[in-house]
């Protein structure tokens, strides 16, 4: 047990020095909007990503690869196809949790995209997609004090 909170808290400092290396290097390439005429690399990502995400063939072909992933890994923990007892749980935890993180961001999106449907900015758009996103893992933590439903 000692170990497992060794290696969390490890990890989570790994994470929170990377982040910090990645804010900072963000921060530190920017420069004032309208000195650099030259097109970067960001801009020229974000546009071919606009590019793919305006095809409906694009978001057909991703859904029904996440409804048949989520599917095929939900048969493989539930079925009787040989899978150990120990990774059957692993895979409907994995499961569980690709469900509550399609649903979360689905909340977060739906806040985001209602609030800059309303002439509002991105921060404030992420800001209340994270408030959404927060009620809803309250709501989960609460469901799991009342009822227990996680492990």
């Amino acid at each position: 047990m000692v170990s497992l909170t060794l290696l969390s808290t490890a990890v989570m400092g790994l994470l929170a020095a990377a982040t910090f290396l990645a804010v900072a290097k963000i921060g530190a390439q920017r420069t004032a909007p309208g000195t650099d005429d030259s097109p970067d690399r960001y801009a020229a990502v974000v546009g071919t990503l606009g590019d793919v995400v305006r095809h409906p063939a694009v978001w057909a072909v991703t859904f029904v690869v996440v409804a048949v992933g989520i599917g095929a890994l939900a048969l493989l923990a539930v079925g009787d196809f040989g899978v150990s007892e120990g990774l059957a749980g692993s895979l409907l935890g994995v499961v569980y949790a690709a469900v509550g993180l399609l649903l979360t961001g689905f909340v977060f999106l739906g806040a985001y995209f209602s609030t800059r449907g309303r002439g509002l900015g991105n921060a404030q758009g992420v800001a209340v997609g994270s408030f959404a996103a927060g009620l809803v893992f309250l709501v989960l933590i609460a469901v799991q004090l009342v009822v227990g439903v996680v492990g």
